[in-house]
């Protein structure tokens, strides 16, 4: 019921069981139980018998220049009929055995779930089939959920069908529509006005829940800048890793400054919005991809350790090597030089050395030396501090987010939704639709066994993951001369791929998925026998950290509160030290060997 005033707007709401009472009719009257009214919520399909005459309702009044306020009158609180008597729910006897004992809507969780079956493209039988099977199985109905109808499926269906990410003309009013209609969904939000930056923060319940859950104690990881070509505003991602070395996306920052000093903005709102779920809640370590990112708001906030990605940097290296560099040989070599200069411990002079000397040597490959001249010279210097002070994440971590990047950019990057890049409205619905739908029904396979045959196995297209089934066997290594190793394919097996410095973060291999600038199986089965066999390159992080010690112990100062801000130190790095290792051995880390872990007792 609407009453519209000059400034004002009152809206009644009734409950779904009111107010009309069809009870006795259809009890006494069987001929009056086949007719239903001409309008109102009697007259629809299937709420005939959800009149149990329940009088709980309330008034919405709003003020037209303030939409946002509102006050809300309880008329009647209770769910009561007019004896004053429960008419539903389980408080009513008369509603035993029957749907008014339940709720009279289905849960928010099984609607996100047939929602998101739904938009992966089970078909409504399917859906319908599998719920009826679940029903059975657990005993029968129990609840609302319990009685999901094909009904409920089609009306589902029909609103993604009706669904649009254009609320508004334009885009920026059409956001703020969006906002203002899933509050829940944004943990974060700031409007572009003058100097200040567009900035939202997206997360689900679902993403909350597994942020909870792979979070804790877990890793998690920053892919930043994905689409800074084509979309209007970069997305930056934060996925955890899951149980099957997959990724999760449990969060999406959508901004206009692509900056990491800004992300101090949105990284507060969203670790408190975990905590205030669970106070305790702690990741083991966060990876940064982005060394522009503020280090120690991140450390403070998150309160973990800090770990460097460097998954961005060999893929646009790799990728502009085979690009712009004919040659296999020398891209072989280009690519071991591009390392040193990365993994450089001496001063900034003697890295700029370096890269003198690097484009003197390939002078020749004038193309490459011209795109890394434009687009890594002027931050080669941070992210070469970064590697000085911060651990180097492993392979494991890179394959998962690789195969993050490759499944949005196969959804959001395609030709086909050109004409909408510049759009951040169909961002955020893609995203909290489409996107977030294929890795909840990815998810609800792995840890349910339904569907299996219909999921899109993106665990299984993980380089990681394909690495571990090839066997130790088919691995050609030469522990006396680690210069190359043989894999042999596991589909010919008269082929055998070769890879180049085994072991090294900057390995190469001749198969054609690494020169398509991706991490192929054949690397990291060979940087994991390196690490079984202890033939691996060691961490230079936890060089670093073992040099500061010996440094210190070595040469103590005299000033005794000099001394103790020292001991202070020596304690934390022993700490990180410590921590590092375990990170090692559980994958996430570059390898250490026996000579980088010291005996601190």
């Amino acid at each position: 019921m609407d009453i519209s005033l000059q400034y004002l707007v009152m809206k009644m709401y009734w409950c779904s069981y009111g107010p009309e009472d069809y009870r006795d009719s259809e009890s006494n009257l069987s001929d009056s139980a086949n007719s239903k009214p001409s309008s109102g919520k009697g007259s629809r399909p299937g709420r005939r018998h959800m009149m149990r005459g329940c009088l709980c309702h309330f008034t919405v009044k709003r003020l037209y220049t303030r939409p946002l306020l509102a006050l809300i009158i309880y008329n009647q609180r209770n769910h009561v009929d007019k004896s004053g008597a429960p008419c539903h729910g389980t408080r009513d006897r008369d509603s035993v055995g029957t749907r008014a004992m339940y709720a009279p809507r289905i849960s928010d969780e099984l609607r996100q779930k047939i929602m998101s079956l739904l938009y992966v493209g089970i078909s409504l039988d399917d859906i319908v089939q599998h719920h009826s099977d679940v029903v059975q199985g657990n005993g029968g109905p129990h609840n609302r959920d319990h009685f999901l109808t094909r009904n409920d499926v089609r009306n589902m269906g029909r609103v993604i069908r009706n669904s649009s990410h254009e609320l508004h003309v334009d885009d920026g009013s059409s956001v703020k529509m969006w906002v203002q209609r899933h509050q829940k969904h944004v943990f974060f939000f700031q409007e572009n006005l003058g100097s200040q930056s567009f900035v939202i923060g997206l997360q689900t319940d679902w993403q909350l829940q597994q942020m909870l859950r792979y979070g804790h104690n877990g890793y998690i990881a920053t892919h930043s800048s994905f689409g800074l070509k084509k979309l209007k505003y970069p997305l930056c991602s934060l996925p955890v890793f899951g149980s099957s070395h997959n990724v999760i996306p449990v969060a999406w920052v959508i901004a206009s400054s692509y900056d990491g000093q800004n992300a101090h903005k949105w990284i507060g709102a969203l670790v408190g919005r975990i905590r205030t779920r669970d106070p305790r809640w702690r990741p083991n370590a966060f990876l940064v991809d982005d060394p522009t990112f503020d280090i120690s708001v991140i450390r403070t906030t998150f309160q973990c350790r800090i770990c460097l990605s460097l998954w961005h940097v060999r893929r646009s290296w790799i990728k502009n090597l085979y690009k712009k560099c004919c040659n296999f040989d020398v891209q072989r070599e280009m690519f071991k030089t591009l390392g040193r200069i990365l993994y450089c411990m001496r001063g900034w002079p003697c890295v700029v050395d370096e890269i003198e000397e690097f484009m003197q040597i390939f002078i020749d490959q004038s193309m490459f030396v011209d795109y890394f001249r434009t687009c890594w010279l002027p931050r080669i210097e941070l992210w070469v501090s970064a590697i000085r002070t911060l651990p180097v994440a492993s392979q494991e971590p890179y394959a998962a987010i690789e195969s993050y990047y490759l499944m949005m950019k196969a959804k959001l990057l395609k030709e086909l939704h050109s004409n909408t890049w510049s759009r951040v409205d169909w961002l955020i619905h893609t995203l909290t639709t489409e996107i977030h739908s294929l890795y909840w029904f990815e998810q609800f396979t792995l840890e349910t066994e339904y569907f299996r045959n219909t999921r899109d196995g993106s665990s299984a297209n993980n380089s990681w993951y394909r690495a571990v089934h090839i066997p130790d066997v088919d691995v050609l290594l030469d522990e006396e001369n680690l210069q190359l190793a043989k894999v042999i394919s596991q589909t010919d097996r008269t082929v055998a791929y070769t890879v180049w410095n085994p072991g090294s973060e900057f390995s190469i291999c001749d198969c054609t998925w690494f020169r398509m600038g991706n991490l192929c199986k054949h690397v990291i089965k060979v940087a994991m026998l390196c690490k079984i066999r202890q033939v691996a390159r060691p961490l230079l992080a936890t060089q670093v950290y073992r040099q500061a010690l010996v440094n210190l112990m070595q040469n103590p100062p005299d000033d005794p509160i000099v001394l103790d801000h020292a001991i202070f130190h020596l304690t934390r790095l022993q700490q990180e030290v410590k921590g590092l290792v375990d990170m090692s051995n559980s994958g996430m880390l570059l390898p250490l060997t026996q000579g980088d872990k010291l005996n601190f007792d």
